[in-house]
């Protein structure tokens, strides 16, 4: 049985007549960059995560880069990173010509560990950029005391984990800033890109407003020089109907966890570590092959027809564009053996027993 690592086709299936009512209304109304329904949106957002204020924009990664621009980061700046994350977090710090300051993550979680910001802290540090990797929240309650201490700005890559809770509070309530993103892959996906900035800031919200409409305040009059990013008005309707599944879908993506979980039990398989106080919505299922057999389980996967992905290969501190940095193999090593042991497997919401069962399968077969 081949098994895709995700369905869009089976998602949109279930919400295509709401999906096509609204492009058609956009189509209609032909007000296609921001305007009302970016707008409602941005409420839509703002009431789900319970945070005041909303700006949508062009991606996440661009929300990374006003976000970063808002609070006038750049050259001369440090902002402390994972260095096992998706390009776009420290590309988006060093876009804005700061310097990102790559840290280890956490072996279990995957996620930035606390202990190593604070040795990494120097007079130059002016941000901390957490990212809540593979759908669970990073420690964001400990990040913040230390940001308190220390007078750092904080800004959440929630690229991955919209609805995530960490001690019951949801990404977009604990950090200065919190971003999303909106890729089709996201379980929040559009049908293109998309972004959103979420924060408790009105000031912070009226700066990133004016930066996605190159720093304009009014029409031609530009008190800052931001950029084009602009979220497009049929992203947001189409987002805005996912919206209203998106809390059922990613409960089904922790059943399909917890089913996995259960059949992996006891193999050689490390199943993800969700804390205690956390609740993932799984953006991905990420499972570790230990011994260095993750290679081969992958190439056996990929002849059984069974979707899986590596993320990521290569920690950013040994990418060649990032070799200004001065990184070098073992610096660390949690990230190392990571991206030399986890695999992705398909965990959307509408995979069925019989297709999960086959991915169980599989993965054991391969690991022998």
């Amino acid at each position: 049985m081949k098994v895709p690592l995700l369905d869009l086709k089976a998602q949109y299936a279930a919400v295509r007549d709401e999906i096509r009512a609204v492009i058609e209304e956009v189509c209609d109304s032909q007000y296609f960059i921001l305007g009302p329904n970016v707008e409602a949106f941005e409420e839509d957002i703002a009431a789900y995560c319970g945070t005041p204020h909303a700006v949508g924009v062009s991606s996440g990664t661009d929300a990374l880069i006003v976000s970063l621009m808002a609070y006038g980061i750049g050259p001369g700046d440090e902002v402390i990173t994972s260095t096992f994350t998706f390009f776009g977090t420290a590309g988006s710090i060093a876009r804005v010509g700061a310097k990102p300051v790559l840290v280890d993550c956490c072996p279990n979680s995957f996620n930035i560990e606390t202990e190593h910001i604070e040795a990494a802290i120097t007079e130059k540090t002016k941000a901390v950029l957490p990212v809540d990797l593979f759908g669970q929240m990073a420690d964001l309650q400990t990040i913040m005391e230390i940001a308190r201490e220390r007078n750092l700005v904080v800004i959440e890559d929630a690229a991955q984990s919209i609805g995530a809770t960490h001690h019951n509070m949801k990404t977009g309530q604990y950090a200065h800033a919190t971003v999303f993103s909106f890729f089709p892959s996201k379980n929040l996906g559009g049908f293109g890109d998309g972004g959103m900035i979420v924060t408790d800031d009105a000031e912070l919200a009226e700066k990133c407003r004016a930066l996605r409409m190159h720093g304009e305040t009014k029409k031609y009059h530009h008190a800052l020089i931001g950029g084009n990013f602009r979220l497009d008005a049929l992203q947001a309707a189409i987002l805005r109907v996912k919206l209203r599944y998106l809390d059922r879908w990613s409960a089904q993506r922790r059943r399909n966890a917890a089913y996995y979980d259960e059949r992996f039990a006891g193999t050689p398989v490390v199943t993800p570590e969700v804390y205690d106080f956390n609740e993932s919505i799984y953006n991905q299922y990420t499972v570790r092959i230990p011994g260095g057999r993750r290679d081969a389980v992958q190439a056996h996967l990929v002849e059984s027809g069974i979707g899986c992905a590596v993320y990521y290969p290569i920690p950013l501190h040994l990418q060649e564009c990032f070799a200004y940095l001065g990184g070098k193999p073992g610096d660390h090593p949690n990230a190392e053996a990571a991206a030399a042991e986890v695999l992705s497997l398909p965990i959307y919401p509408e995979l069925n027993d019989e297709q999960k069962d086959a991915v169980v399968a599989a993965v054991l077969r391969a690991c022998g």
